[in-house]
């Protein structure tokens, strides 16, 4: 699923990686774990395409055999559009938007139709508890609402690989853990790949292989 060696990464004198090799098996849930400002949040944009490796060193990323740092600008993005789903801590909602419009979105980007894009959204939402939340704007919804209508993006085109930043970050106890047991039940239902940064011991422990960074490198 993803194959990534020798990723480094500097911002001017400061190199935050330092050689990260790793390799993710499709249908694996694997958390990233380490210190604030080891490199965890630059791994996970640069495996998802969201930000690239200094180009001084020679690099590989691949993911589901596609060679990334072939594809250009253009080409990337449509990449990342069909095959890779986000979700971050603070979920990035557009306010001026229902909850269906929001999952709708990536979907309109890759051209599916609005019919189409919105069974599909519904479909999701229904899935995640929030058939009663289609037409809730953000701010009528709460952290864990808002947080589910996130996944149900990440999911609207049916992606390979989803790729969470602190996703429970958030949110209390009792969402954190529902959305927790959500990424399992997701792996079991639609065969999604997970990489996981998180802080949450529980959710990293959960995971079926969990890798710890240390001063921009992976340690285990």
């Amino acid at each position: 699923m993803i194959q990534a060696k020798n990723i480094h990464k500097f911002y001017g004198d400061l190199q935050v990686l330092k050689g990260v090799d790793i390799h993710v098996k499709k249908g694996e849930i694997v958390s990233i774990v380490g210190a604030s400002g080891a490199g965890k949040t630059t791994l996970l944009q640069i495996l998802g395409t969201l930000d690239k490796p200094s180009s001084s060193e020679d690099y590989e990323l691949s993911i589901n055999s596609n060679k990334i740092n072939s594809l250009n600008d253009k080409a990337l993005a449509k990449f990342r559009n069909e095959h890779i789903g986000f979700i971050f801590q603070f979920h990035q909602l557009l306010p001026e938007f229902t909850a269906l419009e929001n999952v709708c979105l990536p979907a309109f980007i890759k051209g599916i139709k609005k019919t189409e894009a919105e069974i599909r959204a519904k479909e999701l939402l229904e899935f995640l508890g929030l058939a009663h939340r289609y037409s809730h704007k953000p701010n009528e919804l709460s952290g864990g609402e808002q947080q589910r209508v996130a996944v149900a993006r990440a999911l609207i085109n049916k992606p390979d690989l989803i790729f969470a930043d602190e996703p429970s970050g958030n949110l209390d106890s009792e969402s954190a853990e529902n959305l927790h047991n959500l990424f399992f039940k997701l792996r079991d239902t639609f065969g999604q790949t997970f990489v996981i940064v998180t802080h949450n011991e529980e959710l990293a422990n959960m995971a079926d292989r969990k890798l710890t960074m240390i001063d921009g490198k992976i340690v285990n």
